[in-house]
């Protein structure tokens, strides 16, 4: 039997796509923090306050919440950020281009959420490092659900919040679930510095500030940052420089062929404060480049 949950309900000013705004924090199909079922999307954290679990039923007229464990009500306070309600759209012109147009007036409601957990989003972001979805997913799912804690409440299937000592990991443990040395060190070594790094992210005026806090970490560059700064605060103009897919689909869906991260940053310039939104409706438009050959076969390192 699972404790009676506090509940809210988020009634947002104007109509959002909450459950969109809420589904981009979700690590690959089968996030041991995050899943789906019966049209609830449940998901696990762990906050200030600690661990909760919160199962959310977005519908037309807002989001209905019920919150589990010592860290529920910090949960329910935080709901409106997560569903994207401090995401300002005023200045968006998103009539500079016809597809970014189309695609805007088709998806009025995409809001940017934050999770407001710095640590846990910048931890996600270094397991992305340099590999592929699969391998970054497959790897995060492997030590959260080792490493991390039994989420609270009813749950559709076991779920897990994120472990509360990143440091506390043994090497074999990052070595089985298949994440390479120089992003299992990085954690680690941010992980020392956690309280300081949150603090300073939290204090930053901007996200320029919050990029000098960030990638003042060794082994965190800009498209770090830029996907914490995402998945933590919602930043509707971070862009992920350095991503080996980014700047390909904005040029092909912009001018009809590829460019590099200069030239990715040249065609958002004019978007300057919406340049992730722009990213978004691009990702929503179904333009997508042609593949020119097979995919990327992940390296399974863990026999040597």
């Amino acid at each position: 039997m699972s404790e009676r949950p506090l509940e809210a309900v988020y009634h947002p000013r104007v109509p959002v796509d909450a459950a969109r705004a809420i589904g981009d924090q979700r690590r690959g199909a089968h996030d041991p923090t995050m899943t789906t079922a019966a049209g609830i999307i449940w998901r696990a954290s762990r906050t200030p306050a600690g661990i909760a679990t919160v199962a959310l039923r977005p519908d037309r007229h807002g989001v209905r919440a019920a919150a589990w464990g010592p860290g529920a009500d910090w949960a329910l306070t935080q709901l409106p950020r997560l569903c994207g309600a401090d995401d300002d759209p005023t200045g968006f012109d998103a009539a500079r281009h016809p597809l970014i147009a189309a695609t805007h007036h088709r998806h009025p409601g995409l809001r940017l959420g934050g999770t407001d957990l710095v640590f846990d989003a910048l931890v996600s972001a270094i397991f992305e490092q340099k590999v592929t979805g699969l391998q970054a997913f497959g790897a995060w799912r492997a030590i959260v659900t080792w490493c991390g804690e039994r989420a609270p409440g009813p749950t559709p299937t076991p779920m897990f919040a994120p472990p509360a000592d990143w440091r506390a990991i043994p090497s074999w443990t990052w070595h089985r679930a298949g994440l390479e040395p120089p992003q299992s060190r990085t954690i680690v070594a941010a992980a020392a510095r956690r309280t300081s790094i949150e603090r300073a992210a939290d204090a930053a005026a901007d996200g320029d500030g919050r990029d000098r806090v960030l990638t003042s970490l060794p082994g965190v560059g800009v498209w770090t940052s830029a996907e914490t700064r995402i998945r933590a605060y919602g930043d509707p103009d971070a862009v992920s420089v350095g991503d080996y897919h980014v700047a390909h689909e904005v040029g092909h869906a912009l001018t009809g062929h590829r460019v590099d991260d200069d030239g990715m940053l040249e065609l958002l310039e004019p978007w300057r404060g919406h340049r992730q939104r722009v990213i978004r409706l691009i990702g929503l438009s179904g333009v997508r480049e042609a593949r020119r050959g097979p995919r990327l076969s992940p390296e399974d390192h863990r026999s040597r």
